[in-house]
């Protein structure tokens, strides 16, 4: 039986802000949530977009919903907190709440069955994942000096053994151009990709996408904005370098949508946005039924990246063939010590690639001492909470100082 939900905001100001084609960034937010049974054993999750409205949302709203719950009874949880909240959060932070609870019932479900998350999500097919590096963010700098920034993170993230690199375009026509062709002669046998957080509209993203085409790169992701998916299919008509989309999308029936327009190649569900990973199985299934393979966006700490790593350990290439193509894990190597410093059991990285966990539930656990350092709010729900005085509820909540 769920006892007890807790959140845990958390902050850390950058030594170093970046940004991207949209915004750019000085302090890095996340949530967390522990979701605690009867026999005090604790499962773990996050959500991604706004931590302060998706805490709310998670305290407020959803865990009175799970409190008592079975815990081994995760599906049935998804659909009774997505029928509470149809009328109004089919979409949005609310969803986001859905997905970080899902994540930690399924932590939770895990280590009762003494089982990993792989073996839940069907079994693993292979025991490491290939990583792509994701940095090369936009900084305060000239625009010479950016790009020698940017190829020298590159550099550094081969010489760790990556063999991918996802770079950032979107800051204007001219420098993404500039960029493409330097990534591409600094390195000629380097599988490469290029996101442009939907910065295009559909001309500026043909132009771009012929220069991803002529220097041979993956995939081209978020070419265009989320509110216009109708002209993935006239930009897939027009360049030949696949279309990578999906980190704004939510639940299987968002990406239905998303996908019966056509022009999409690659999907890309969040595992802590889209509906958790519960959902992302339905959206890859679904997916996998157009002939689209699935490759999870991932950012923020390494429970959502454990939950994408169990997810690709599952997942089959499509069509198939007696030598598949290898499913990749995007890895976030931006400076972040709430990613690299607060797991006490983390996971194990070398030469570019993640190890699968084995051990029962994600296989990743918080280091609580971290955890307070990094937490500027913290909300507990207990199933006995209606019984508390008011002054008792006020005193579970609490504030920190921004680490």
């Amino acid at each position: 039986m769920i006892c007890a939900i807790k959140t845990y905001r958390l902050q850390h100001r950058l030594d170093e802000p970046f940004g991207f084609s949209q915004w750019s960034y000085d302090t890095r937010n996340g949530l967390l949530i522990e979701v605690v049974d009867s026999e005090g054993v604790s499962g773990w999750g996050e959500c991604y977009g706004p931590a302060t409205v998706t805490q709310s949302a998670v305290d407020t709203f959803y865990a009175p919903l799970l409190l008592g719950w079975d815990p081994l009874k995760n599906e049935a949880a998804w659909q009774h907190m997505w029928r509470a909240s149809l009328d109004f959060a089919m979409k949005g932070p609310m969803m986001g709440a859905i997905s970080g609870l899902d994540m930690a019932l399924l932590d939770l479900k895990g280590k009762l069955l003494k089982v990993s998350v792989s073996e839940l999500m069907g079994g693993r097919v292979r025991d490491e994942i290939r990583g792509y590096a994701t940095s090369m963010y936009f900084k305060q700098q000239p625009e010479d000096e950016l790009l020698g920034t940017l190829l020298g993170e590159a550099r550094e993230s081969r010489e760790r053994g990556f063999s991918a690199l996802k770079i950032k375009v979107g800051k204007n026509m001219n420098f993404d151009r500039r960029l493409i062709e330097a990534m591409r002669e600094a390195f000629p046998e380097t599988q490469l990709m290029a996101d442009s957080n939907h910065a295009y509209d559909l001309p500026e993203a043909i132009e771009i996408g012929r220069v991803l085409e002529a220097h041979k790169f993956a995939w081209f992701e978020e070419p265009l904005s989320p509110t216009h998916v109708h002209q993935m299919r006239q930009l897939a008509d027009k360049i030949d370098v696949p279309i990578a989309t999906g980190e704004c999308e939510q639940t299987r029936f968002g990406f239905r949508a998303l996908l019966d327009g056509g022009g999409v190649q690659i999907a890309q569900p969040d595992l802590a946005h889209c509906g958790g990973p519960t959902e992302a199985l339905k959206i890859r299934a679904l997916a996998s039924a157009q002939g689209i393979n699935t490759i999870p966006h991932c950012w923020g700490t390494q429970l959502n990246l454990a939950s994408a790593v169990h997810f690709l350990a599952t997942t089959y290439v499509e069509p198939g063939r007696a030598e598949p193509a290898e499913p990749m894990i995007e890895t976030d190597l931006t400076p972040n010590p709430m990613r690299d410093d607060m797991f006490e059991t983390g996971l194990k990285i070398a030469d570019g690639r993640l190890a699968v966990p084995t051990t029962p539930g994600l296989g990743v656990q918080p280091d609580r001492a971290m955890l307070e350092a990094f937490c500027v709010q913290k909300t507990e729900k207990l199933n006995d909470e209606d019984s508390l005085p008011d002054v008792d509820r006020r005193e579970r909540i609490s504030d920190k100082k921004v680490h």
